[in-house]
């Protein structure tokens, strides 16, 4: 058993997080498990895997046998060329990266090589990064990677406090109104199971805010422009789906799939498309595009041509 004293670079960090780096390899369906049971305390107080830690805190951290730790698969050449390749930017402190679609950001329940864990072996100057936030395995588009503790905990501020800017395209079903150009609904997360999660609108949950701006109408779905002023889990998939126009391809939440006139959806139709953020304290900002997922953009070439018939 150890106690470990949060320092500046972790504050702010969620402890589900914060053990995954401190027990390296273990599953995160253990690091849930360890924490539900009440073997991770704050304060020599229970917490849940979303509380947030502070400056100063004791954390106690349960031995871990190692039995079940899971190393990180071997990275192919071909997989490395791929990752340079989605380089968006990058400098001394960061990089962002046009994650694929259908690649985890971390390894774990099975997935021995997240996108994170795949970058850390491509060199040795990104061997220590870290994520500055997620996207979900099926979302593709800009993701932000920190390469020192000192910007993680930079961005992650800036995250926190509202300084990041996010545009995402998402293709729903059906025709969105026109009038709806936000959708202000309380997000509660429940557990599935390990570490699964889903999310529903309930006003006992936390308050989340997206805009919404009509891109392209087609005949049966319409791309929009996703701007999330907060950052809830699936926040943006699932204010599309209390709207009644799910982002097509949604396995998870209610999916809507195109007519047999139009062509199949072979994954999540949501891409996170733009990012903008601090690179540092003097406030210069970095503004980042990131190109759509070959099948996403695939599919829209293939709207398009049936539009124009």
């Amino acid at each position: 058993m150890q106690w470990v004293t949060v320092s500046e670079s972790h504050a702010g960090q969620r402890i589900d997080n914060f053990l995954m780096r401190e027990l390296k390899g273990v599953p995160r369906a253990h690091v849930y498990r360890i924490i539900r049971r009440g073997d991770v305390r704050i304060d020599k107080k229970r917490c849940k895997p979303e509380r947030k830690l502070r400056l100063g805190e004791q954390v106690r951290v349960p031995p871990y046998s190692g039995a079940e730790v899971q190393q990180p698969g071997p990275l192919s050449p071909a997989l490395k060329q791929r990752l340079l390749d989605l380089v968006l930017t990058e400098n001394d402190d960061y990089l962002v990266i046009n994650k694929p679609s259908g690649m985890a950001v971390h390894g774990g329940s099975g997935i021995r090589l997240g996108l994170i864990e795949a970058v850390r072996q491509v060199s040795a100057a990104w061997q220590h990064t870290e994520l500055a936030h997620r996207l979900d395995r099926e979302t593709s588009g800009c993701l932000l990677i920190a390469k020192n503790a000192r910007f993680l905990k930079f961005a992650q501020d800036q995250f926190r406090g509202k300084g990041v800017r996010k545009e995402y395209l998402a293709l729903v079903a059906g025709t969105w109104p026109s009038g709806v150009k936000s959708v202000d609904a309380n997000l509660k997360k429940d557990a599935l199971g390990e570490g699964e999660r889903i999310v529903r609108v309930s006003p006992e949950g936390k308050a989340a805010l997206t805009r919404f701006e009509i891109e392209r109408s087609y005949a049966e779905a319409t791309l929009l422009r996703a701007m999330p002023e907060t950052g809830r889990t699936h926040q943006i998939r699932v204010h599309c789906q209390t709207t009644g126009h799910a982002i097509l391809g949604d396995a998870k939440y209610t999916p809507k799939p195109l007519s047999s006139t139009f062509p199949r959806v072979a994954s999540l139709c949501l891409h996170a498309a733009r990012l903008s953020f601090e690179a540092n304290e003097a406030g210069d900002r970095v503004d980042v595009e990131a190109d759509l997922d070959p099948q996403f953009a695939a599919l829209l070439t293939s709207l398009d041509s049936l539009e124009n018939r």
